[in-house]
């Protein structure tokens, strides 16, 4: 695959409604685009062969171990081969640019040694685990902007100075977005792993890598906005280079009639393929699109759910995690702050570990256990999926083309079909690996895709 656009190739897209959850999903050339799709388990052959090339190519660049246990597992791998088209060496410098940034801000020290009340004075700016999942068994996260005003956002980048934490901070990293990352590596080190872990969804070979958000932005003027922007800005940015592919679907809901203009400010931070998984929906929009990919029974109540939720609450509990989990004394719930999973009785099952400092002394407390349910699935060639209905082919449109119906914004689930075909070009892959890896050494020129 080139660094070309796949435009040429966009005639065939689709929406249809997926057997599997009843959720609208994207067709392109007869394929499904999205998860399970190019997650492990569900790899095409040139997908497949893109990953073992990567493996083999990150292994004799020191960036990688096979193990056992490997250094990196596959599903982390697989974030970012998606993330770059499958392109080996592009993902490879995303990859290499990544690791060099964790070294260089000591990531993993950062989330086992930060202040506890700095990670929640962090957590409170951010988006929020509701303690639910989606239909798919994707985490759901909430967000509610009008609370990140810049005062707040002024205290809070005040004190992250001096926030305690052994991890200390690089020449370009701000040190007032460390506690961010925090956030992020407690999605991919705790929420994620223990959704993995709850065999009560679809595809529970596959693992979850993903996170659904709920963004609401009711009440947020243009001039919050825009001096929210350079901060909002530096957060995407960072998080997108060095966090891919842990992004579904966002739904942005209470668009304001000036949010076009935010709309296009927001769309050039992050990737077509990012950009294309947004939904900005209108009031009559909320219910039944939130339906199509969350069980009422998990959608906050302020949204036509039914879940006694607010943001910042702690999380209310998967039904699922309450009966798998057995919490240690002391604890009902999982406390807040940052938690890792840890294997323990020879694998067999899992401790959830409390940790971080609080008055620079180290939190190492178990919290709860969990049976084990997770199999590293053997990589298999992507079957065609069923489809419940099918829809006329869309038609093509610019990325400004449409608004949602409240005329607030381009609606994004149409706007981002074209982008979401770009992935299909690993089709043309399969028999390209071996050249790309040799265009990595410099013996033929780069085929970046830009992001």
């Amino acid at each position: 695959m080139s660094g070309t656009s796949a435009a040429a190739n966009l005639e065939p897209v689709q929406k249809v409604v997926s057997a599997a959850s009843g959720a609208p999903s994207i067709r392109v050339a007869g394929h499904e685009i999205g998860y399970p799709h190019g997650h492990l388990g569900h790899l095409s052959d040139a997908e497949e062969e893109a990953l073992q090339g990567f493996k083999t190519y990150l292994e004799e660049k020191g960036l990688y171990r096979p193990g056992p246990p490997p250094s990196h597992d596959d599903q982390t791998l697989l974030r970012f081969l998606r993330a770059r088209r499958w392109v080996i060496p592009d993902a490879y410098k995303q990859f290499s640019d990544t690791e060099d940034w964790r070294k260089a801000n000591n990531l993993d020290a950062l989330y086992d040694t930060i202040d506890l009340d700095a990670y929640e004075q962090a957590r409170r700016l951010y988006p929020q685990w509701t303690g639910r999942r989606d239909r798919r068994g994707i985490p759901l996260y909430l967000f509610e902007i009008r609370h990140l005003d810049s005062k707040t956002v002024a205290a809070y980048e005040k004190d992250a100075e001096k926030t305690f934490k052994d991890a200390k901070t690089d020449a370009s990293t701000p040190a007032k977005l460390l506690s961010l990352f925090a956030l992020y590596e407690n999605l991919t080190r705790f929420a994620q792993p223990l959704c993995t872990e709850l065999p009560d969804r679809d595809h529970a070979h596959v693992p979850i890598t993903l996170s659904t958000n709920i963004v609401d932005v009711t009440g947020v003027s243009l001039r919050q906005f825009w001096n929210l922007k350079s901060h909002m800005q530096a957060a995407s940015t960072l998080a997108t280079a060095h966090y891919p592919e842990t992004l579904d679907r966002i739904f942005i809901i209470g668009a304001p009639y000036f949010f076009s203009t935010v709309w296009g400010w927001i769309k050039r931070w992050f990737d077509p393929i990012t950009v294309s998984k947004i939904f900005i929906l209108s009031a009559s929009e909320v219910k039944p699109t939130l339906e199509s990919f969350i069980d009422p029974k998990n959608i906050p109540k302020q949204y036509g759910g039914e879940l006694d939720f607010k943001w910042g609450d702690e999380p209310t509990l998967d039904p699922t995690i309450a009966e798998r989990a057995t919490f240690e004394k002391g604890f009902k719930n999982f406390p807040l702050g940052p938690m890792v999973w840890r294997p323990i009785n020879d694998g067999k099952d899992l401790e959830c570990v409390a940790v971080g400092s609080a008055k620079q002394e180290a939190r190492n407390v178990r919290v709860c256990t969990l049976p084990k349910a997770f199999n590293t699935p053997v990589s298999t060639p992507a079957a065609p999926v069923e489809e419940k209905e099918e829809a006329a082919p869309v038609a093509e449109t610019t990325a400004d083309a449409t608004t949602a119906s409240n005329g607030a914004a381009p609606t994004a689930e149409v706007q981002g079909m074209q982008n979401l075909a770009i992935s299909e070009g690993v089709k043309g892959a399969a028999n390209d690996i071996s050249e790309k890896v040799l265009e990595a050494e410099g013996k033929v020129a780069s085929t970046t895709v830009a992001a």
